[in-house]
């Protein structure tokens, strides 16, 4: 155990030393853009250099025509500048540039970058979603490429990772501020490829390390108070103003407002973004990882997280956050416990198993109540690594899928049993577009080009997609040809048969055990089962026109 342990460690250090080397030979781009905190006036630009420079910016609603100039900023090197457009029209599409030179040289100007300001009502928009690129351990930066060249493709108003993209909390006590600042200025060259025309969202996730536990161990020297200030050095986040709301309390240790969870409105939407790991406020909790009752929002965030959607008229809600109570692994299956859900962890969920009342006093109601009673539509998280849509009591639970596994079933393998339905493997992001008539959620896959075949799965293809409003659906995967597989007998102890369409002619299907082993390859649609263990089990299909996976279990 010792040898396997030290053996994680080393691969692990190892990893995370290839990425941040990469990222610093990466940074020979001399320059990286990273647009945030869009309002219906105003944006600001977060720009880096690598060496000294003067630049300027140049902008205006005309392509190739820029009414508008900032003053000339002469940089420091390796620190980001944050420079803020004002009395910009709302709802309006921009285009801007940078001027830029070293030295004694002349101004050269960058490609024509893009933006748009706050939406109106009523506008259709579409946004995308990604989460858990853990490039700085087991992540692949060539497929998160894949990723982020897909959503750029799509021309979003802005992008959000559900988080677990900057940190790497698998040393927290050994861990440097300098490691903790390379982690996120690691990102600006890969980012810089999107994020100068598409504003860039950031949501916590657990291996960012921002959890109390952290923060409250000899401060300021801690893994919690280095990643804030990374964060916040390299990313800006909303800040509280007229136009976002959020979190308004002021930390100690130069960390200032957190930039943590906030709120806005973007066309007609409703976009809330959760904290989950800074507010507990439980005194006996030990750990950076509580559990069931210990597990909290904290009463300021609950607060604000309520009157943000019980005071909002926009037409859809949308909540987001790495994952529900507790570091859970599942949607539907946890959310009515404890805080989420209002009934103890282990004991069931009727009757006098709810003690809500008693373990919140003075709380309004659980969050899944929130959620219901003031009309959240999808609540997003992360976490697992796969794609999952579930359904309870009218609200969406949408698991976001991991952004670079280049093995394309880690998630599936590991967490596809906490979900109830509609689970798929692979790697990409999602793509959501609001209309006046109805919400549409894709599934867009990220393959490598080399496993891309002309008889295999296809980069950009759209895996699952559903719809909500009044074009309302149950939710059905966009490819007809994979609404045609079928597996049964399902649970089964002996033959599993599996159906697909009339029309494909070439097939491959493994099947998989829960570590991620094949364990049965067949090119047959009749599989003898029989000698394989109880269990669950994961069929990963491949035909010349489409890949899909099933989960089945074994009893005999």
């Amino acid at each position: 155990m010792k040898k396997q342990k030290l053996f994680k460690t080393l691969k692990s250090l190892i990893l995370l030393s290839v990425f941040i080397i990469n990222a610093k030979s990466a940074l020979s781009q001399n320059k990286s853009i990273i647009l945030g905190r869009p309002t219906d006036t105003s944006i600001t630009a977060s720009i880096l250099f690598d060496q000294s420079v003067q630049f300027y910016l140049q902008y205006g609603t005309q392509t190739g025509v820029y009414t508008n100039t900032t003053n000339t900023i002469n940089n420091t090197v390796n620190i980001p500048d944050e420079v803020d457009l004002h009395a910009l029209i709302p709802d309006t599409k921009y285009f801007y540039r940078m001027q830029y030179k070293v030295s004694a040289g002349t101004f050269t100007a960058t490609p024509e970058y893009t933006f748009h300001t706050q939406r109106a009502p009523g506008s259709t928009f579409s946004f995308t979603l990604e989460s858990d690129e853990h490039l700085y351990d087991y992540g692949n930066t060539n497929l998160y490429k894949v990723t982020l060249a897909n959503e750029a493709s799509e021309n979003p108003d802005f992008m959000m990772t559900l988080g677990d993209i900057f940190g790497d909390d698998h040393h927290p006590t050994t861990i440097t501020s300098q490691t903790l600042d390379s982690l996120h200025q690691a990102y600006r060259p890969l980012l810089g490829a999107i994020c100068p025309s598409v504003p860039f969202f950031d949501c916590l996730g657990n291996h960012e390390g921002e959890k109390k536990y952290y923060i409250t161990q000899t401060p300021p020297n801690n893994m919690g108070i280095y990643a804030t200030l990374a964060r916040k050095k390299y990313y800006p986040n909303p800040i509280p103003n007229a136009f976002y709301s959020g979190n308004d309390s002021i930390e100690q240790f130069g960390v200032g407002e957190p930039q943590d969870y906030y709120a806005f409105t973007w066309g007609s939407a409703l976009f809330v973004i959760l904290d989950v790991y800074r507010y507990d406020t439980y005194a006996y909790d030990t750990t950076a990882k509580p559990t069931a009752w210990n597990w909290t929002l904290g009463k300021k965030q609950y607060d604000w997280l309520k009157n943000t959607l019980q005071n909002s008229a926009s037409q859809y809600k949308f909540v987001f956050c790495h994952h529900l109570r507790a570091e859970d692994r599942g949607g539907v299956s946890v959310a009515l416990r404890n805080e989420w859900g209002g009934y103890n962890n282990q004991t069931g969920t009727t009757g006098s198993n709810y003690q809500f009342t008693a373990q919140r006093p003075g709380w309004a109601m659980p969050i899944h109540q929130l959620f219901t009673t003031y009309g959240v539509n999808i609540f997003f998280q992360g976490h697992d690594h796969l794609f999952a849509h579930e359904t309870l009591n009218n609200v969406v639970y949408q698991e976001v899928p991991m952004a670079a596994d280049s093995t394309y079933k880690k998630g599936m393998l590991a967490n596809g049993a906490a979900y109830t339905a509609d689970t798929l493997a692979g790697s990409g992001h999602l793509k959501v577009t609001v209309t006046p008539q109805c919400v549409t959620v894709d599934y867009v896959n990220s393959y490598l080009w080399h496993d891309t075949a002309s008889t295999g799965p296809h980069n950009k293809n759209i895996a699952f997609s559903y719809t909500l409003g009044s074009c309302v659906t149950t939710g059905i995967n966009n490819n007809t040809e994979q609404e045609n597989v079928s597996i049964f007998p399902n649970p089964t102890k002996d033959n599993l048969i599996v159906k697909l369409g009339d029309d494909i002619q070439h097939f491959q299907i493994n099947i998989d055990d829960i570590l991620g082993q094949t364990v049965v390859q067949s090119f047959s649609k009749i599989i003898d089962v029989s000698s394989l263990p109880n269990g669950v089990y994961f069929v990963h299909i491949i035909t010349e026109k489409y890949e899909t996976n099933r989960k089945i279990i074994i009893n005999h």
